[in-house]
């Protein structure tokens, strides 16, 4: 296999001749390529999750510094990283294809070192306004956006027989930095990590102190290290070159379109409700130490995604999927029967919704994996009807270009979850003093999801059987 063509000015970094589909060059030279891209690709991926999802913890701890933002206020703070990533997403989901995937993922690594110093130097000067948290919230986007280009250049590496599982695998490991992170803020924002360097810390009215600088600074280095990881240790794909206007065909596929709504009731729930998780369990459960809990969730969902991709490849993703969502609308009901009807009543039960939470969470991870393995499997049998005219070649290209994009364009618009769930869960509040009502309005998602699933994908003589 040629790594590189100097002829055409390409560097050693560029491979010019890549066949995961041949079982030969496959278990020659390409599974040790595709792996070693993955295991640079996923840390990147997981500190991604970690800044994109840093002011879910950042909020709750706002008000013990003395920054008064009104419940409202700070649902949007949560919030508004998950707009402005959903909104990158669509942009990032056609970058690999222009810039390839080793200089893009050192690229939007990078970028995530000015939110991560943003936040670091705005929490320490108690005059900070709330716009300028609201443009550091937006800048949180770049880790949202970056999930989008990740996954489209992993699809690039592997063969279809096992790319569900590499894919469940740079999701749920990447997916992993939303718990990492809320374990690891809780206790860094606690100890002078970075000493004198690093600042001074606030000081509580109970007299003790908090360092909450560290939830941007402690990511700074490890930004560094990922991002030159990629450039000197990653690959471009020379096949993978495309033009943005090749790759918007994707736009006229209506699978592309169906898979947003599945792929948006699975990851778009998962992330909407790690934003979401600290916050709703402050203002319902205010006698709980949420933080102590709130990894536990994004956790579950990030390990079921990386552990159940075989499933799907095994017994078929539309048919996992169906159950997935079925499972789903039981998990809901169960979180609104242990919810108390007010945050000051005594009607409700901690425990219990914090496990229907987290079969919640479980339940997202075995579909977010499930919904991505469907894709590569609807567009092998989509392609060759709707481009019958392509020599196999070139088939097998449109395939595997336009099952990457979709797959990073259907994580763009699912993204949007972690921007509507926490601010449904804040209009519900403001509106009638509990989240119920948005809750019911997921349940009701959920069955329209699984109809769609049934329907097109998973019933006897479906359409598009996967």
């Amino acid at each position: 296999m040629a790594i590189s063509d100097t002829s055409n000015g390409n560097s050693r970094h560029v491979l010019t001749d890549w066949r995961p589909e041949d079982p030969q060059f496959w278990a020659e030279k390409g599974k040790a390529i595709a792996t070693r891209n993955l295991w640079i690709s996923i840390p990147n991926l997981l500190m991604a999750f970690s800044v994109w999802m840093v002011w879910s913890v950042v909020v709750a701890k706002m008000p013990a510094i003395g920054f008064d933002f009104t419940v409202s206020q700070r649902f949007w703070l949560a919030a508004l990283p998950g707009l402005s990533g959903a909104t990158l997403r669509i942009f990032y989901s056609f970058m690999i294809p222009i810039f390839g995937g080793r200089k893009w993922t050192a690229i939007s690594t990078a970028s995530l070192l000015l939110p991560a110093l943003g936040i670091g130097f705005a929490v320490q000067n108690p005059e900070t306004s709330y716009a300028t948290f609201l443009i550091l919230a937006l800048l949180c986007g770049f880790g949202g956006g970056n999930f989008a280009s990740s996954m489209a250049n992993i699809a690039y590496f592997y063969p279809k027989k096992v790319k569900g599982q590499a894919l469940a695998m740079n999701a749920g490991l990447g997916n992993l930095g939303v718990s990492v992170m809320q374990f690891v803020v809780p206790v860094v924002i606690t100890v002078g990590v970075f000493g004198a360097i690093g600042g001074e810390p606030q000081q509580l009215s109970d007299g003790g102190q908090l360092f909450i600088q560290n939830a941007g600074f402690i990511w700074v280095p490890f930004l560094l290290v990922g991002a030159i990881a990629a450039w000197f240790g990653m690959n471009d794909i020379a096949d993978a070159k495309a033009s943005l206007s090749d790759q918007l065909s994707i736009l006229k596929r209506r699978q592309n379109w169906i898979m947003c709504i599945l792929y948006t009731g699975t990851f778009g729930s998962f992330i909407g409700y790690a934003a979401g998780f600290p916050l709703l369990m402050k203002t319902q459960f205010p006698d709980v130490d949420v933080l102590s809990y709130a990894f536990l969730g994004p956790l579950v969902g990030a390990l079921s995604r990386a552990a159940t991709g075989w499933i799907s490849d095994k017994f078929g993703g539309g048919r996992v999927t169906f159950w997935v969502f079925l499972g789903m609308i039981v998990a809901v009901f169960g979180v609104l029967q242990f919810l108390p009807s007010t945050p000051e009543a005594a009607d409700g039960n901690f425990w219990g919704f914090f496990a229907c939470f987290m079969a919640l969470f479980f339940l997202t991870g075995v579909g977010n994996a499930s919904t991505f393995q469907m894709i590569p499997s609807i567009m092998k049998q989509e392609i060759p009807r709707l481009l019958p005219e392509l020599e196999t070649t070139n088939m097998q290209r449109a395939i595997e270009r336009e099952s990457a994009a979709i797959i990073a364009f259907t994580s763009a618009i699912a993204a949007y979850g972690a921007f509507f769930i926490p601010k449904s869960y804040g209009t519900s509040i403001a509106l009638t003093g509990a989240p119920h009502g948005a809750l019911w309005a997921f349940l009701g998602f959920y069955a329209l999801c699984a109809v769609i699933t049934w329907a097109v994908y998973s019933r006897k003589n479906a359409p598009v059987p996967c």
